[in-house]
């Protein structure tokens, strides 16, 4: 299902005025398709991933899986925690790995959290951590991965359930060049296999060569002349 942000506004207050993070922004990301959203250090692309996430609650606006409206600036946080257990699959900055947890129990825990036994969804863990290549890695933990190798096991951990939606916050940021780029692909890759509308923050472009559309975000706006454009059809690879 289609991924909408509609007219989504974010404001906090700020002494005596109010600061405003999101400011009325529009976006929608098709199932299936990985859209990158980019912008300066403090535009608001991860203000926005957030309330997309319903990690945060929008001023105003809306948020809409499909046909459905999941997000709005009266959505109690049980009701939030609830729609991402089923959903949505988030991949932070930092992957939050447990660090008593092998790659295979990281995957089994989000199971225990939608009221699943653990071993229910093994097949399932066993089969997302060899689609990110790490099938040779289940019983590690986190301390003996790579930055790069923790960071494909949390791509996995918000892929169990197959949810509707995929929210990735910088996924390169602690990554080289060409380990980013490996990094930016595989999400692509596994955005089309699962048909999950995948909206990712990114302040490197150069490793975006996968993804399906770009949008800039400014000051909390998107900028007018960047509606969704596929790179492929970018001029000058800018």
């Amino acid at each position: 299902m289609d991924l909408h942000l509609d007219d989504i506004v974010l404001t906090y207050p700020d002494g005596d005025s109010t600061l405003t993070a999101v400011d009325h922004v529009t976006l929608t990301v098709p199932s299936g398709t990985t859209t990158a959203l980019l912008g300066p250090s403090g535009s608001g692309k991860s203000s926005l991933l957030a309330v997309a996430g319903g990690l945060t609650r929008p001023t105003a606006g809306e948020v809409r899986i499909g046909d459905t409206t999941v997000v709005t600036p009266t959505t109690t946080l049980a009701e939030a925690t609830a729609m991402r257990l089923d959903r949505i699959g988030i991949v932070f900055q930092q992957p939050q790995l447990l660090a008593s947890l092998t790659a295979l129990e990281q995957l089994e825990l989000h199971e225990h959290l939608r009221g699943r036994r653990a071993h229910e969804g093994r097949e399932e863990a066993e089969s997302l951590l060899a689609a990110v290549g790490l099938g040779d890695q289940l019983h590690r933990r986190p301390g003996d991965l790579s930055g790069g190798q923790r960071q494909r096991v949390a791509i996995a951990r918000a892929l169990m359930g197959s949810p509707q939606v995929l929210l990735v916050d910088e996924p390169t940021s602690a990554l080289d060049h060409e380990r980013g780029t490996q990094i930016i692909e595989l999400i692509t890759g596994l955005a089309r296999e699962n048909d999950a509308a995948t909206l990712i923050v990114s302040h490197d472009e150069s490793t975006l060569g996968s993804v399906d559309a770009m949008c800039l975000l400014v000051d909390g706006s998107l900028v007018p002349s960047s509606e969704p454009v596929a790179p492929a059809t970018r001029q000058g690879g800018e």
